[in-house]
């Protein structure tokens, strides 16, 4: 009975103690949103004010926190890009508070909700009246209608790992590097504690002369600490240039992350945003509107944020804030923001002080990702001429100090024109501690070898690397298994003199081949002969397999991932080239290389020559050739590796010009012979429709000549996709010799896709292509109808009067790193043993 008695009491203090405890909790529960588009934002940190207790919100902006502490009284809702909102609760309830967050842009006394189901007209609408008052006279103010303008620039840019808390040097990969707790920095727009792992700052000098326009900078200062120092560094420099470009407001679009946003001040920018005046507000002494704007599209490459500009006739821009929508197509970036500051003169001539960018990258799911900042101040703003009287006459568009690479301390700390933090400044300090342990020191050096290609064969300022990696094991039909192994010199040996070369053997053929290359460079080199620009001699000989109609533009031709074809690829000869080539690339764009080469090209077992006038089979042939190549390619940019250079942009157009010639009987050539080429290529951006990339190229052979010397369009036999080829042809199906070919593709950027719910949930974005070849083979060069030819292959035929087309659907950002691509081939379907159809892949990193 006692028992009894004491369970029951024991059963009733328990339901007392939960009942009280109950009535004591605090709940608070709500969604978050945009302000401007009423779009719920994720990941937004909630938490009641002086306790431990909160949580991020959902996909859907949603949140729900629960708390037994009787003293909260407060929450508070902090997201970056947004202002801070401090809301006061009722302890012990259930708070219901449903946040319509500003961004850090909007600086109003009170937040002003735009309706989830809004009707929002251009027609007679003072904010769009307004803003169109703003474009017509965004060019008045320009300092560039100056004759001359200069302005010093200081920029830092940092990159960071996010949310680096101390729960991380306690668990996973970062246990071991205790230490690392004494270089944790707090973000001064998050508030956020990060490790900053690399750090780049420069000091330059600006000058611009409108007649002719021309534009100089001179770098006074350059330093950088970091983990991506295994990496090419003037390359790297052009990278985060081009993604973290100085933004100009004041143009039709903006070029950010190698996309193209739509400026809100673009002269289309009523088509693409809606305006909002928001209320007026003081901005340094002056009276303001704040003019808020959000794209009607929240997927598209578009901005939300805030301008405020004078109330006066000028409608000057005083200063800039902007962020991305959520939803935005846009990969890898999860938030940012973007603050510029101007001043005006007493003419009304705009200048920029100040230009801030913060990105918080996410590069996988359910990661804290990389913090990066992007910090630039100017100062000193005039109008006279520059000191040097020869300055714009210069080549270079960046004239580099002595020693601007090598400045001490001392330097920095006079010159900065803003203090740097002790922890950004402590990334050498950092770089040098984890690199003491061999963990991080191996797996730097794995990485560096991956990314580059090569084996350093010293621990620092390597003489010789080996390489390229991805070549050490290939394979074909004719060489079966194909090792090689390499390697290059670097300027640790020599600035001047580089040599390079390989051996390869196939199992299947059982024959050595070659490569050996000497590069007298007439300019001083840092690491490698390639780096731009190029001014040398070099001579090679080289005895290797050539595939004849397949021709890579970004890789080489034994690349271990194409070693898987959708055909057999037997159309091969053997070639032994001696060469001696002149190279001489300018500042502003042009380049020439001359060019004599003599070859002997051998017959293979797969691919013989037969002789078109006895059927007797020939061994090879010899020519001695001379060649001369002009390329002008103003404003490229490009990732420079060691052997070849890949396009980060081709905004400009790019143009070539080729001849090459040879006389029959001069060096035992076997044939007269004379190609000329012409190729074009750009890239258009359409604003918000996206961008197409066009390539354009001609070809003639003004003499009688065997096959091998034919234009033969380029074919690509792998899976992969790849530039300047046809992914449905053959390998040497089509004879000409005189063509004119097409390449286009255009890219959406969602523009279509982001408009179909399923789909902009995706991310996944449009790509349609075509290309196409008309060509043609004269009679002299028919070996049906002329002797003194070679045979052509079985499987060769000749262009009839329409030309060789193909085209193809793509979705590209799957997953965010692949594209695929169906083709069609169009026409000449009666030819045997070809592909009609199919599937094309590229691993594309884009944000």
């Amino acid at each position: 009975m006692r028992i009894k008695q004491n369970r029951l009491l024991s059963l009733l203090a328990f339901l007392i103690i939960s009942i009280v405890s109950a009535s004591g909790q605090t709940v608070v529960k709500g969604i978050v949103k945009d302000s401007i588009t009423n779009e719920p934002l994720s990941f937004v940190a909630v938490y009641l004010k002086g306790t431990s207790d909160g949580m991020n919100t959902d996909e859907y902006g949603q949140f729900n926190i629960k708390s037994n502490v009787s003293t909260a009284k407060e929450v508070v809702i902090s997201f970056l890009g947004y202002k801070t909102q401090n809301i006061a609760i009722r302890p012990g309830r259930t708070n219901v508070v449903n946040v319509m967050l500003s961004p850090s842009t909007t600086l109003l006394a009170e937040i002003i909700v735009k309706p989830e189901k809004e009707h929002y007209t251009k027609k007679n609408n003072p904010a769009v009246e307004f803003v169109k008052k703003v474009i017509a006279t965004r060019d008045i103010n320009d300092p560039k209608n100056h004759p001359n303008f200069h302005y010093e620039q200081y920029e830092k840019l940092s990159l960071a790992l996010n949310n680096f808390t101390e729960e991380k040097l306690k668990n996973g990969i970062f246990k071991s590097f205790k230490f690392m707790k004494d270089y944790v920095d707090t973000s001064s727009i998050s508030g956020k504690p990060i490790l900053n792992i690399s750090m780049r700052e420069e000091l330059t000098d600006y000058y611009y002369q409108k007649e002719p326009k021309t534009e100089k900078r001179i770098m006074k200062a350059s330093k950088h600490a970091g983990m991506d120092e295994i990496l090419a560094q003037e390359s790297m420099q052009v990278f985060f240039k081009e993604i973290f470009k100085e933004i100009d407001l004041f143009q039709n679009d903006i070029p950010l992350f190698l996309n193209r946003f739509v400026s809100p001040l673009s002269e289309g920018g009523t088509n693409f945003y809606k305006y909002y005046l928001e209320d007026t507000v003081m901005v340094d002494g002056e009276k303001c509107m704040n003019l808020a704007f959000a794209p009607f599209n929240a997927e598209s490459f578009g901005f939300v944020g805030n301008l405020y500009i004078t109330l006066d006739s000028t409608n000057f821009v005083k200063k800039v804030e902007l962020t991305v929508p959520k939803s935005i197509n846009l990969n890898y970036v999860e938030n940012m923001t973007i603050a510029q500051e101007y001043n005006r003169m007493p003419d009304g001539t705009r200048l920029i002080t100040h230009d801030d960018i913060v990105v918080e990258f996410q590069l996988m799911p359910n990661t804290d990702g990389l913090y990066a900042r992007r910090s630039v101040y100017y100062k000193n703003h005039d109008f006279s001429q520059p000191p040097m009287a020869d300055l714009f006459k210069k080549e270079e568009k960046i004239i580099e100090e002595d020693n601007s690479f090598n400045r001490s301390d001392e330097y920095w700390a006079e010159n900065r024109f803003v203090p740097i933090k002790e922890k950004e400044d402590g990334v050498a300090a950092l770089m040098r501690k984890l690199r003491s342990y061999p963990a991080f020191y191996y797996t730097e050096k794995v990485i560096g070898i991956l990314v580059s290609g090569y084996i350093q064969t010293a621990e620092k300022n390597s003489k010789i690397d080996l390489g390229p990696m991805n070549t050490t094991l290939s394979g074909n039909t004719v060489e079966g298994l194909r090792m090689r192994v390499g390697g290059t010199t670097t300027a640790y040996l020599n600035k001047h003199l580089f040599g390079s070369g390989y051996v390869a053997y196939g199992t299947k053929d059982g024959i050595f081949k070659y490569n050996g290359q000497l590069e007298y460079s007439f300019r001083k080199k840092k690491e490698h002969p390639n780096e731009f620009p190029i001014h040398s001699i070099k001579g090679s000989y080289s005895y290797d397999l050539n595939q004849l109609g397949q021709h890579y533009i970004f890789t080489n031709k034994d690349n271990v991932f194409l070693a898987l074809k959708r055909k057999k690829d037997v159309m091969n000869t053997y070639l032994r080239k001696a060469e001696v080539t002149y190279k001489r690339e300018h500042y502003f764009g042009f380049s020439y290389e001359l060019s004599a080469t003599h070859l002997t090209e051998y017959a293979s077992s797969y691919l013989p020559f037969i002789s078109s006038t006895d059927g007797t089979p020939i061994h090879d042939y010899s020519m001695g050739e001379m060649s001369l190549s002009l390329r002008y390619a103003p404003n490229e940019k490009f990732y420079q590796m060691r052997n070849q250079r890949v396009p980060i942009t081709l905004d400009a157009p790019v143009f070539t010009l080729t001849h090459t010639a040879a006389k029959k009987g001069i060096l035992g050539t076997d044939y007269d012979y004379n190609l000329t080429e012409f190729g074009f290529q750009k890239q258009l951006w359409l604003s918000y429709f996206g961008y197409t990339k066009i390539k354009a190229k001609a070809g003639k052979v003004w003499n009688k000549v065997p096959f091998p010397l034919l234009t033969i369009p380029n074919a690509n036999l792998s899976y992969t996709i790849q530039s300047e080829s046809f992914a449905m042809m053959n390998a040497m199906e089509f004879m000409t010799d005189q063509y004119a070919s097409l390449g286009v593709v255009y890219h959406a950027n969602g523009y279509f896709f982001n408009r179909i719910p399923l789909l902009k949930w995706l991310k996944w974005r449009e790509v349609l292509s075509f290309h196409g070849i008309y060509g043609s083979l004269s009679d002299k060069n028919n070996p049906r109808l002329n002797s003194g030819l070679y045979t052509f292959p079985t499987t060769s035929y000749t262009l009839g009067k329409e030309p060789y087309m193909e085209a193809g659907v793509g979705i590209e950002n799957v997953f965010k790193i692949l594209r695929v691509d169906y083709i069609w081939r169009l026409n000449y379907l009666d030819n045997p043993n070809i592909d009609k159809r199919g599937i094309r892949i590229a691993l594309e990193f884009k944000f």
